[in-house]
């Protein structure tokens, strides 16, 4: 859990490729409802066009059908729960081990959004001051386009910071109840790492 621009989807790579979980990313599963221009995806668009966070029924749709069809009996959720009702929904299907939040100052968050650059076909994402592409304006990879999103404006990032707020704290408070909360602090993802590294070997 994060913030919008906290670093969930640099943090959940490493954590995959250092503890081989299943990663889902609501945004990975939105991107690609709003692509094939599905019932959801249109929606969805409409709602992040705005500023505003998809209703947590839309998303725990999305979210719990994909966990089902996926035969796996460890995940990485990323994105998902946003809500407390998206929280129990998914307490609801399987049981939470731990939750990791990233804590990262909104001034270094908006400052990350609006330098971020996205390979849409792959969710890649650069950052021009810290993780640029090799060759301006292009995909590391497949040497396509790279687009900014539109919710990565400076007033759509205001708007963004201040809903995540407003619907996400709670989950902390519901998490931390449980006894399953860590959170991390720092304004830099390599300088977190380790950290989350050494909760995932103990």
């Amino acid at each position: 859990m994060g913030p919008p621009g906290s670093g969930k989807g640099t943090v959940s790579g490493r954590i995959v490729k250092s503890f081989g979980l299943m990663h889902l990313s609501s945004g990975d599963l939105l991107r690609a409802n709003i692509k094939a221009k599905t019932e959801l995806g249109l929606l969805m668009k409409s709602c992040i066009d705005q500023g505003q966070l998809v209703p947590d029924d839309v998303i725990s749709r999305l979210i719990l059908t994909e966990m089902r069809n996926i035969d796996q009996s460890s995940w990485l959720l990323d994105g998902f729960p946003r809500t407390v009702s998206q929280a129990e929904s998914l307490d609801n299907v399987c049981s939470v081990d731990t939750v990791i939040n990233l804590d990262v100052p909104y001034q270094t968050i908006k400052q990350r959004l609006t330098s971020r650059w996205l390979h849409l076909p792959s969710g890649r994402v650069y950052n021009i001051d810290f993780n640029p592409p090799k060759i301006a304006g292009l995909d590391d990879v497949t040497g396509e386009p790279l687009i900014q999103r539109d919710d990565d404006t400076p007033e759509t990032v205001t708007r963004r910071l201040k809903a995540y707020e407003n619907q996400t704290r709670p989950v902390l408070e519901y998490y931390r109840s449980k006894g399953v909360l860590e959170t991390f602090s720092g304004t830099e993802t390599n300088k977190i790492w380790p950290h989350i590294q050494d909760v995932g070997k103990a």
